[in-house]
C-alpha cells in the first residue's frame, strides 16, 4: 500500500486523479504514466469484483488506489485495503454514527476492529508484523457527502475520528434535492459550499468528482483538494468521439 498518500491528503495537498472502471491493465497503466496523484476505482457503479480490484491496485504501483466501495460493510472494507489499497470511499455516509463504523471496520484495534488475514497489504504474512503496526496511519478513510441528510448532518461527520476527508458526489446530492444531474442548480451549489465551510472551519480535506476541467478549476480554486477528474470509459469515448467527428468534418 502506498503510506505517504494520507499524509498528502490530511496536509490538504491538492491530488488530481481519475475514475477506474474498466479492468483493463493496460488502461491502468497508461494513466499511471501519465502522472495522475491517485485513482477512483468504482466499484459502486462499475462490475469491479475483488479479484479485478487487486489486480488494479498491483498494476497502478506507486500510484495510490483508492476503492469506492458500494457499501459500507466490515468485508467490503477488509478486501479492499487487504488488497492493499491506500484508502476507501465509502458511499451515502449521512451520520455521525455511520462514519463512526466505517473508522472501526478500516482500522486495526485499539482503534477499530478490523481483522487480520494473509492478503496481498502484508505481503501474505510476510510483512504482517510491519503492515499492522503501520496500516492505521496509513489507511485513508474517506466518506461520501452526497445526501440532503449528509449536508445537515456534516458537523457532527467532521467530528468523528478516524475521518480523513469528505468526498463530495454532486450527482447524488443533486438527485437528493430532486435535481438530478443539475449540478449547477443554485440549491445543490449552496449545499455543495456549505460542506465546504463546515469542512474548512474543522480543518477537514474535501474532495468532488467533476466530468469537466472548468467545474473542477472552479472547485479547486474554491478550497477543494482531492479532485476526480471523469472517468476511463468517458475520457476514450469523448476522444474517440472527437476523433471521428474531427474527421468527418475533413471530408471532402
Amino acid at each position: 500500500m502506498n503510506f505517504k498518500f494520507r499524509q498528502r491528503l490530511r496536509a490538504g495537498e491538492v491530488l488530481l486523479g481519475t475514475i477506474v472502471t474498466l479492468e483493463a491493465p493496460e488502461v491502468v497503466e497508461a494513466l499511471c504514466h501519465i502522472g495522475y496523484d491517485w485513482l477512483f476505482i468504482e466499484t459502486e457503479h462499475a462490475p469491479l469484483a475483488p479479484p479485478a480490484v487487486q489486480r488494479i491496485v498491483q498494476t497502478a504501483g506507486d500510484t495510490p488506489c483508492v476503492v469506492r466501495l458500494s457499501r459500507g460493510d466490515e468485508i467490503s472494507i477488509k478486501r479492499a485495503l487487504d488488497a492493499g489499497a491506500a484508502g476507501i470511499i465509502v458511499p451515502q455516509v449521512n451520520s455521525a454514527a455511520y462514519a463512526r463504523l466505517i473508522v472501526s471496520y478500516a482500522k486495526f484495534a485499539p482503534m477499530g476492529s478490523r481483522g487480520f488475514g494473509l492478503s496481498r497489504a502484508s505481503m501474505y504474512g510476510l510483512n504482517a508484523e510491519d503492515y499492522v503496526a503501520r496500516a492505521n496511519d496509513a489507511t485513508s478513510v474517506i466518506v461520501l457527502a452526497e445526501h440532503v441528510d449528509a449536508v445537515e448532518n456534516i458537523e457532527e461527520i467532521c467530528k468523528v475520528e478516524g475521518v480523513d476527508a469528505v468526498f463530495i458526489g454532486p450527482y447524488d446530492l443533486s438527485a437528493s434535492f430532486n435535481k438530478i444531474g443539475r449540478v449547477h442548480d443554485r440549491e445543490v451549489l449552496d449545499a455543495i459550499k456549505h460542506i465546504r465551510d463546515v469542512c474548512r472551519a474543522h480543518g477537514m480535506p474535501v474532495g468532488i468528482h467533476g466530468a469537466t476541467p472548468d467545474f473542477l478549476v472552479s472547485h479547486m480554486r474554491d478550497g477543494f483538494s482531492l479532485l476526480s477528474a471523469s472517468a476511463d470509459i468517458a475520457i476514450f469515448a469523448a476522444g474517440a468521439r472527437h476523433l471521428l467527428e474531427t474527421l468527418r468534418g475533413a471530408k471532402p
